[in-house]
C-alpha cells in the first residue's frame, strides 16, 4: 500500500486509503437501510448532472423527511442500496457531485468514537487503523 495516499483528518484514530475504493464493491452505498441527505445546492448539481429539471429529479430520486431531502435507496442483496448505487459497476453513478455525506466517508462523527471502529473496520477496506 502507498502510504503517501493516505488520507488523514484530526480527531480520528484511523487514515483512509482512496484506491481501495476500486476493489469495495460500495460497500459504503449498500447495507441497512439509512438516510442519505441532499441539500439544496447538492440537488441542482445533481440534477443538473443528470439532464433533467430539478422538480422532476426531486419527484423522482428524492424523499422527504421533515423539512430536508433524503436520496432513495432500493432493495439490494440482504439490504438495500444508494438508488444510484449501479449494480453491474458496483460504484455510484452520480459519483462527480455525490453529496457531501457521501465525500466525506469515513471521516463522519460517528467515527470518532472508538465503539463504532469495527464495525467501520468491516464496511471499509480503505481504512488503515493508526498504530498505538
Amino acid at each position: 500500500m502507498d502510504n503517501g495516499k493516505l488520507i488523514n483528518k484530526d480527531g480520528f484514530d484511523f487514515k483512509f486509503n482512496p484506491d481501495a475504493c476500486k476493489e469495495c464493491e460500495g460497500n459504503c452505498c449498500i447495507g441497512e437501510s439509512g438516510y442519505i441527505w441532499v441539500n439544496p445546492k447538492e440537488i441542482e448539481e445533481i440534477a443538473k448532472f443528470l439532464g433533467i429539471d430539478k422538480n422532476i429529479f426531486i419527484d423522482r430520486f428524492l424523499i422527504k423527511i421533515d423539512y430536508k431531502f433524503s436520496i432513495k435507496e432500493k432493495p439490494y442483496k440482504n439490504g438495500f442500496a444508494c438508488i444510484f448505487f449501479n449494480e453491474e459497476k458496483k460504484g455510484c453513478d452520480i459519483y462527480p457531485v455525490r453529496p457531501k455525506q457521501c465525500r466525506t466517508y469515513p471521516f463522519w462523527d460517528r467515527y470518532r468514537d472508538k465503539k463504532y471502529l469495527n464495525e467501520l473496520k468491516k464496511e471499509c477496506p480503505g481504512v488503515v487503523f493508526n498504530e498505538k
